[in-house]
C-alpha cells in the first residue's frame, strides 16, 4: 500500500513537471527581435532591456505579451516595445546576438537559411513597412498632441509647443514625401527587384532637418519634466494618447522616436547593401546612400556637440566682468584650448594672462584673485585676420626683450602685434598645435554649416531673458539654464499597472504570468 501511494506520488510529480515544461516556450522555436523602447521593470517574471538589445523571442502564442531572453536572463515583456528582424540569420545579429549565439547549441535554433531574392525582400519590405509605421506615429503626435495644445492657449503657448515637439510638424511633412518617394519606387509584383537608393540620395541634404530635432530634445525633456509635476498636465497628455489610442508610454517615449529614426537609416541600408548582389543596378545607389546617411547621423552628432558647446560658451562669457564689443558666440562656436601665458606689452613689461582660444578668436583675460576662477576681460585677436611667427629662444629686437619659448601674433588689419611667453616649451607646442587645430575646426564648420547663425541668436536670446528674470528678482543658475546634459533614454512609467492588464485575463493562470 504504501508502495502505491508513493508511485502515485511521484506520478502526481513526474505529471506537474511535465505540464510545468510543457508550457513553457519551446528552445528551438527561438525568433529574433530588436527593441525599440527602454523596458524596465521590477517585477522578477519580467524581462528588462535598452532601446537596441536583441531578444530571443520563444514565445509569441499572446498578442500582448511575449517570452524570450538575453544572455542569462528571461522573462515576459511587452510586445509592442520590439520589431522582429527581417532575416533571422546569424549574419543578420548584432554584436549582442552573437554572443548569445557562442554559448548556445545551434540545434536550439531554428534558423532558415533564405535565398539572396527572399531575404532582400525581406529587407526592402521592412524598410517599407517601418516607414508607414513611424509616419503614422508622427501623424499620432501631430494630430493626438500638438493639434490638442493649441486649443489650450492657457496651458500651452507657442514657444511652449516648439520647445516640447521641436520641428516635429516639419519631419511629419517630410517623411509623408519620403514616404511616397520610397513606395513609388516599390516594386509590389517583385520586392526585391524595388531601387531605393536614390530616393534616400535625392532627399540626403532634407534630412538634416532632424539635426534641429536632435539638439532640442534635451530641452523638451527637461520641459516635460516640469510639466510632469503639474497634474493637470500628466492629466492632458494621458487623455491625448487615449484619444489618439497610441500604446502606454509617455509622451517623452514618441518624442524620442525620431532621434532614434535617423540613427536607423544607416543600419537599415547597410543591411539591405549586405543583400543587394553587385550586379543589382540599385546596388551602387544604395552604397552611395548608406554613405550620405552616415555622413547625415555624423552631421547630427557633430551639431549637437557644438550646439552644447555654444551654451557652454554663452554661460562662461556671462561670468566674466567688464566684457566689451561683440558677443563671443556672434563669432565662436566651442573653445579649443586655454592656459596661462605671458604677453609683453610695448614697453617691455611681462603680463601674465589666461589665454582662451577659440575658433576665430583669441580672448585674454586678467584672473580675479578675489574671486575663484573668476576673470576680467583684457581683450581679443581676430585670428581670421593675423599671422603667427615662431621665435627663435634669445633677443627679440622688435621688443627689446629677451625670450624663451615665445611667438608673435601680427594683427594684420589694426598693424597691431602680440608677443607671447609660454610657461616650457611643452606648453608652447601644445599652444602651436592648438593653433593648427583652430584653422581646421574654422574650415570644417565652413564646409557643413555645422552651427547655423540662428541657433546662436536662439542661445543669445536665452540669455538675455535668463538676465531679466535675474534682474527682476527670480532666480535663475545659468549653468542649469544652458548647459543641459543629455536625458536619458524614456523608460516605461510606473503607472503602468500590471494590476489593471492581468484583470483582463492575458496570462493563463490567474493573475500570474504562466510560462
Amino acid at each position: 500500500m504504501c508502495f502505491l501511494v508513493e508511485v502515485a506520488f511521484w506520478g502526481v510529480i513526474v505529471l506537474l513537471v511535465w505540464t510545468f515544461l510543457s508550457k513553457r516556450p519551446e528552445p528551438d522555436t527561438l525568433t529574433y527581435a530588436e527593441a525599440l523602447w527602454d523596458h524596465i521593470t521590477m517585477d522578477p517574471e519580467e524581462l528588462g532591456f535598452r532601446a537596441g538589445d536583441v531578444i530571443d523571442v520563444a514565445d509569441m502564442s499572446d498578442k500582448d505579451w511575449w517570452w524570450g531572453a538575453i544572455d542569462d536572463r528571461e522573462g515576459w515583456f511587452p510586445a509592442t516595445f520590439v520589431r522582429l528582424r527581417v532575416n533571422q540569420e546569424p549574419s543578420d545579429l548584432g554584436l549582442h546576438a552573437e554572443g548569445i549565439l557562442e554559448h548556445s547549441s545551434p540545434a536550439n535554433h531554428r534558423i532558415s537559411v533564405l535565398n539572396s531574392d527572399q531575404a532582400r525582400e525581406n529587407v526592402v519590405n521592412e524598410i517599407i513597412n517601418a516607414e508607414r509605421e513611424y509616419v503614422k506615429h508622427l501623424k499620432d503626435v501631430v494630430e493626438g498632441y500638438i493639434r490638442h495644445a493649441r486649443k489650450r492657449e492657457d496651458m500651452f503657448s507657442e514657444d511652449r509647443i516648439s520647445v516640447i515637439f521641436g520641428n516635429m510638424e516639419a519631419i511629419y511633412e517630410f517623411s509623408q514625401k519620403f514616404l511616397e518617394n520610397i513606395e513609388s519606387s516599390f516594386v509590389k509584383e517583385h520586392p526585391h527587384q524595388s531601387q531605393l537608393g536614390h530616393c534616400f540620395l535625392e532627399c540626403s541634404k532634407e534630412f538634416e532637418i532632424y539635426s534641429d530635432y536632435c539638439n532640442n530634445h534635451p530641452s523638451a525633456s527637461e520641459e516635460l519634466k516640469d510639466l510632469y509635476k503639474n497634474k493637470k498636465y500628466r492629466h492632458f497628455f494621458e487623455a491625448c494618447r487615449l484619444l489618439q489610442e497610441m500604446i502606454e508610454i509617455p509622451l517623452e517615449g514618441f518624442l524620442l522616436t525620431p532621434v532614434q529614426k535617423i540613427c536607423k537609416y544607416p543600419l537599415q541600408l547597410n543591411e539591405l547593401l549586405k543583400y543587394t548582389p553587385v550586379t543589382h543596378p540599385d546596388h551602387v545607389h544604395i552604397q552611395g546612400a548608406l554613405d550620405a546617411m552616415k555622413k547625415i547621423a555624423t552631421l547630427i552628432n557633430e551639431r549637437k556637440r557644438k550646439m552644447e558647446s555654444i551654451e557652454k560658451l554663452a554661460y562662461w562669457q556671462t561670468t566674466v566682468e567688464d566684457w566689451q564689443g561683440p558677443d563671443l558666440l556672434e563669432d565662436s562656436s566651442e573653445l579649443i584650448y586655454a592656459g596661462e601665458m605671458n604677453k609683453v606689452n610695448s614697453a617691455g613689461w611681462s603680463q601674465e594672462r589666461n589665454f582662451f582660444l577659440f575658433d576665430h578668436q583669441l580672448v585674454y583675460c586678467k584672473k580675479d584673485l578675489l574671486k575663484k576662477n573668476g576673470y576680467s576681460y583684457k581683450g581679443r585677436i581676430d585670428l581670421d585676420d593675423c599671422e603667427i611667427m615662431d621665435l627663435e629662444d634669445g633677443k627679440d629686437t622688435q621688443y627689446n626683450v629677451t625670450v624663451k619659448n615665445a611667438w608673435k601674433i601680427h594683427e594684420v588689419s589694426r598693424e597691431k602685434w602680440y608677443l607671447l611667453v609660454a610657461r616650457s616649451s611643452a606648453e608652447k607646442e601644445k599652444w602651436m598645435k592648438a593653433f593648427t587645430n583652430e584653422r581646421k575646426r574654422v574650415k570644417e564648420d565652413q564646409e557643413n554649416n555645422f552651427v547655423p547663425l540662428y541657433w546662436k541668436r536662439m542661445v543669445l536670446n536665452k540669455i538675455k531673458t535668463s538676465q531679466e528674470k535675474q534682474r527682476s528678482g527670480g532666480q535663475m543658475n545659468y549653468q542649469k539654464e544652458f548647459v543641459r546634459g543629455i536625458p536619458s533614454h524614456a523608460t516605461l512609467p510606473r503607472s503602468y499597472s500590471k494590476k489593471v492588464q492581468k484583470k483582463k485575463g492575458w496570462f493563463g493562470f490567474g493573475n500570474k504570468k504562466t510560462k
